[in-house]
């Protein structure tokens, strides 16, 4: 997607700055060379037209011989004032009319815009409606570049330029919504192109991607397909381009994790194939070092085009063509464990993904390709739902059982994802450490533990959802993808390291306690410290 150029945006604008600029209190001529009206004391008093020399007029109120009041002034080169005047200056409120059909109509102040306001171009179709300072636009605002207002801008503005906060919606239906600096994007925000139906959430620099981010590449599909993936990459960014190290969720069920050069796979990395097959090693240019036979243009997707810089970016399904011989297979070789996959999983196996969709979707906006992929606190509402936790087991400890190569400091982390066969896997080892005791004697003991699970925790109480997180309310939701972020930051702040192995970082009631005595206390000392400023004030 390339990103709009700034001259071609905003060359509007230099008519606009010519057009609208303000008629300061000096441009007024005070000393009128004929006047009709009353008068008091020989001064100008009431309602009265002046003629100045030079050709401007002015027809309202008077005081004690200036414009004071309503009242309109009409410079001899077209330009109109309709306002109100406080000692011969444009004051509180007008309007201004330029003779092309430009209009602007709101707060003034010392003539010039300042407050709320809005703005017409007579020839562009371009407008404007928010804060002014100073003459320039700065605060919350909205400008429109069409009639339609089909393209426009509405967020943060510092001297006529986009600076903080703001959403961007162009004329094609892409949106970006984030952070900006100097007119273009800049810090953090989220950038939906829709006419190619792709979304990139994380950093950018001076409106290119560069940093950490997730770039999502969506398929049309019917809801509830049969796979519900999409092309996902979640890393960094170097210029626009997939640089360091990332993960790549292919729509086929294949993962790559690890470096990237250039858009490119490069060094160490790790290919998880959708049959569950495993390659780990060195890539070079897109190609696996033992295996150069595997082109990297024999990777290529069409559909799977760059962000903005037209690259391409690999499926996976020439790799899954290699010799199972050569590669590391992850996969179970236990009997029991096929049994289990054969017999009991496949049983429920409908049930279980209509399971997975209904969670997934919890909290979440509406999906451009009726996808949605399960995150970590989706999964501990299902558990909860479920009454996992009412067998002599915590959430925590859970946690720690499916940590698999969860970093430390993860293992607890709410935005973790959780593909289909990764909850299923979950599904079968809390099956095992929670009923083994009961079937250990019965074999395929296995098997029975999850066919246990599904018909005592899971038919009877999934897709129910208790208490509030997730209501059908909807505040909370709304409360908690908004702090989502904010919270994880504090929770990691303020919680310690745990006495059990792994030692991953918890958080206990007392900690908790502590946490709302520390905020309490700062939250006091900033009323505290408003009231004794108010007083001085």
């Amino acid at each position: 997607m390339k990103n709009p150029s700034p001259a071609s945006l905003y060359a509007p604008f230099r008519y606009w700055k010519a057009a609208m600029s303000d008629r300061k209190p000096s441009s007024l001529v005070c000393f009128p060379y004929s006047y009709e009206g009353e008068k008091v004391h020989g001064l100008y008093e009431g309602k009265g037209f002046a003629c100045f020399e030079g050709g401007n007029t002015y027809k309202g109120m008077f005081s004690e011989g200036l414009m004071h009041g309503q009242g309109t002034y009409t410079w001899a080169d077209g330009v109109k004032y309709e306002g109100t005047f406080v000692k011969n200056v444009q004051m509180f409120s007008g309007r201004y009319t330029w003779n092309d059909g430009s209009v602007y109509e709101g707060s003034i102040k010392d003539g010039v815009r300042h407050g709320f306001g809005f703005f017409r171009s007579g020839i562009h179709p371009i407008s404007y409606i928010g804060y002014w300072c100073k003459g320039k636009r700065h605060g919350k605002g909205t400008i429109y570049y069409d009639q339609e207002h089909t393209s426009w801008y509405s967020g943060d503005w510092v001297n006529d330029v986009k600076e903080g906060w703001g959403m961007r919606c162009y004329k094609s239906g892409n949106i970006y919504e984030g952070q900006w600096e100097k007119n273009v994007r800049h810090g953090k925000g989220r950038m939906r192109w829709l006419t190619v139906n792709q979304e990139y959430m994380g950093q950018w620099v001076h409106g290119i991607q560069h940093g950490y981010g997730i770039h999502i590449w969506f398929l049309k599909r019917m809801p509830a397909s049969q796979y519900p993936l999409r092309n996902e990459y979640v890393g960094d960014f170097v210029n626009g381009k997939r640089h360091g190290h990332g993960k790549f969720i292919y729509a086929s069920g294949a993962v790559y994790d690890g470096e990237w050069v250039c858009n490119k796979k490069h060094g160490k990395g790790k290919f998880v194939f959708k049959n569950g097959r495993v390659y780990e090693g060195e890539f070079i240019d897109d190609n696996m070092v033992e295996y150069p036979a595997f082109l990297a243009n024999a990777m290529n997707m069409k559909g799977l085009n760059s962000i903005c810089t037209g690259n391409h970016f690999g499926t996976g399904k020439e790799l899954e063509k290699t010799n199972s011989t050569q590669l590391t297979f992850c996969f179970y070789c236990n009997v029991k464990l096929y049994l289990l996959k054969k017999f009991a999983v496949l049983r429920h196996i409908t049930e279980l993904r209509r399971i997975y969709t209904f969670y997934s979707s919890l909290g979440c906006d509406d999906s451009f390709d009726n996808t949605f992929l399960m995150t970590k606190l989706q999964f501990w509402r299902f558990l909860k739902d479920c009454r996992f936790h009412h067998s002599n087991i915590s959430l925590a400890e859970m946690d720690r059982i499916l940590r698999d190569k969860t970093p430390v400091e993860e293992i607890h982390c709410p935005h973790e994802t959780l593909l289909f066969r990764t909850f299923l896997s979950y599904l079968i080892r809390l099956a095992f450490r929670i009923y083994h005791e009961e079937h250990k004697e019965n074999s395929p003991y296995l098997s029975k533990c999850f066919l246990e699970m599904v018909s005592r925790n899971i038919i009877p109480t999934a897709c129910y959802v208790q208490g509030i997180l997730f209501s059908e309310e909807g505040c909370t939701v709304l409360v908690m993808n908004s702090y989502l972020d904010k919270c994880w930051g504090i929770y990691r702040a303020f919680c310690r390291p745990s006495t059990r192995p792994p030692f991953e970082l918890t958080m206990k009631m007392r900690h908790f306690l502590w946490m709302l005595n520390v905020i309490t206390s700062i939250s006091l000392f900033c009323v505290v410290t408003s009231a004794l400023f108010a007083q001085f004030i």
